[in-house]
Order: C-alpha cells, then sequence, then structure tokens
C-alpha cells in the first residue's frame, strides 16, 4: 500500500480505487450522523462505512448530497444483515439501502457476517447486483479463512473485501496473509478495540516517539500492515485528529512491537459463535 495522505487509496481486483482511510458511523442515529459526515468529509474523508442495521443510512445520503462533494468523489460502503441475507431477501435489502442512501449505486456492498447455510446464496445475490452495475465492488465482512474457502469453492466472482475485526489484540496475521494472496483486500473495522485501546502501556509509550496519540499511531500501524482502516467517531476533534497520520512512519521494530500484543482476543462477536 502506497501511503500518502487522506486522499490516498488501494486499488481493488477490479481496479475501483477505495480510500484506505474513511469514517465508520456504527452508533450514529440517523440525525446526527448527517452533521457528523458533512464535517468528515469537509475535513477531506472520502469514504463512509454504514449498514442497513447501523439504521442511518437516510442520514448518510442526506450528509453526502448536501455536502457539494461530486458523488463520484465519496466512496459510500454499506451491508446487507443477517436476517436479509439468501438471494431475494439480499436483492430486496439492496434495493431498500439504495433508496434509503439514495443514490443511484453503491460502491462496495458487503455480506454483514457468514450466516451459515444463507452466505453462498447471499453472495450469488451480490454477484447479480455487480454484473448490473448496481455496486462498484462486493465483499464479505467477518469471514475466517474456512469460511473465504467455502466461498470461493461457489462463487464465479471471488470477494474483493474482507472487514474484519482488527487491531493490536487481535491481529489475525493468518486471515491477512490468506486474504493478501487471494488478493482480497483486508479492511478493520473496531481498530481502536473500542477506546479500549488507550488502556494499553506499551502503545502510549511507542506513541510518544513519534509525538502522536495512541489513535494514530494504532490507525498508521494498520496502514503499514496493508489493512484498510475506518475508525468510528461522532466527535469532529477525534475526526480530524485521526487523520493527523499522514506526517511519520513507524520504524520496522516498532511495528513487530505492535504486533507483539496480539492476544487472538475480541471485542466483538465471535464469527464462528453469534447468534443474531
Amino acid at each position: 500500500m502506497l501511503i500518502t495522505d487522506i486522499k490516498g487509496f488501494v486499488e481493488l481486483r477490479n481496479g475501483v480505487h477505495m480510500p484506505y482511510l474513511g469514517l465508520g458511523v456504527f452508533q450514529i442515529n440517523d440525525m446526527n450522523v448527517i452533521d457528523v459526515v458533512k464535517y468528515a468529509l469537509k475535513v477531506g474523508y472520502r469514504h463512509i462505512d454504514t449498514a442497513s442495521i447501523y439504521g442511518n443510512e437516510r442520514g448518510v445520503g442526506i450528509a453526502i448530497r448536501e455536502s457539494g462533494i461530486p458523488r463520484e468523489e465519496i466512496f459510500i460502503t454499506t451491508k446487507v444483515w443477517n436476517s436479509d441475507q439468501g438471494y431475494n431477501k439480499t436483492i430486496t435489502a439492496f434495493e431498500r439501502s439504495l433508496k434509503l442512501l439514495g443514490l443511484d449505486y453503491i460502491d462496495l456492498y458487503l455480506v454483514h457476517w457468514p450466516v451459515k447455510e444463507k452466505f453462498v446464496d447471499t453472495w450469488k445475490a451480490l454477484e447479480k447486483i455487480y454484473t448490473e452495475g448496481l455496486v462498484r465492488a462486493i465483499g464479505v465482512s467477518n469471514f475466517l479463512i474456512h469460511h473465504l474457502d467455502h466461498l470461493l469453492k461457489e462463487c464465479n466472482e471471488p470477494p474483493m473485501v474482507n472487514q474484519i475485526e482488527f487491531h493490536p489484540y487481535l491481529v489475525q496475521q493468518d486471515l491477512l496473509d490468506y486474504c493478501n494472496e487471494k488478493k482480497i483486500q483486508v479492511e478493520a473495522w473496531s481498530p481502536l478495540m473500542q477506546g479500549k485501546i488507550f488502556s494499553v502501556s506499551m502503545l502510549s509509550t511507542i506513541a510518544k516517539k513519534y509525538n502522536k496519540d495512541i489513535a494514530q499511531l494504532v490507525l498508521r500501524w494498520d496502514l503499514q500492515k496493508g489493512v484498510v482502516t475506518i475508525p468510528k467517531s461522532a466527535h469532529k476533534e477525534r475526526i480530524l485528529s485521526n487523520a493527523d497520520i499522514f506526517n511519520f512512519e513507524i520504524a520496522k521494530e516498532d511495528m513487530l512491537a505492535i504486533d507483539s500484543l496480539n492476544r487472538n482476543q475480541r471485542i466483538g462477536p465471535d464469527p464462528d459463535n453469534f447468534d443474531f
């Protein structure tokens, strides 16, 4: 990954440019999300990540239209929720998201979780949507290696992205290596461990070396690991601060030190043992 500035991107397998830094809007309600997204776009973000289950797609769409920024310059991700999985239900769910967002197309559509006995049919619906040109790229979220192995045997179009829980306590290097080998771009959700990252003393020590805070250090670590990252925040100061990661580079020994924090510890659900 070539890291340049807030407008930088990775190129997906099909040539689509995906900004490597985005804003996650999980748990931001439909009214508040308008101002949050407009501010993020104003300061340079060009990638917004939402999902049908977040209940704020309408607000995200309003923010995009009111921002004054050309639609083609903004990368929008949303996801199909578990109760909407299956071929026909996924088509309907996508159409609903498109209408709520008020868009003609979505940049990236993801299968939110690998629901057993449904995610292959769900994926076939995504392939149809993709071939019809209603979405520029398709991918999955929370898929482990065995889920991807299964899907790759059944699909015509391999996933372009796998959005996973990724942070210093959950590096999942084997999954990262697998995705890199298969040309599936890894994207991090909960990169700051829902705020728990700020209590890790080693990260504080390393961050001070670069005159950065812990969040900036970890988000830069994400990018240097080749992982797209979408930190969630509703606070303007934090949204701005999270983007201040392009004027330093983490040394190799510090990258390895951060890697060594791995505990295989999840903040969110286990993709093999979730019940929702």
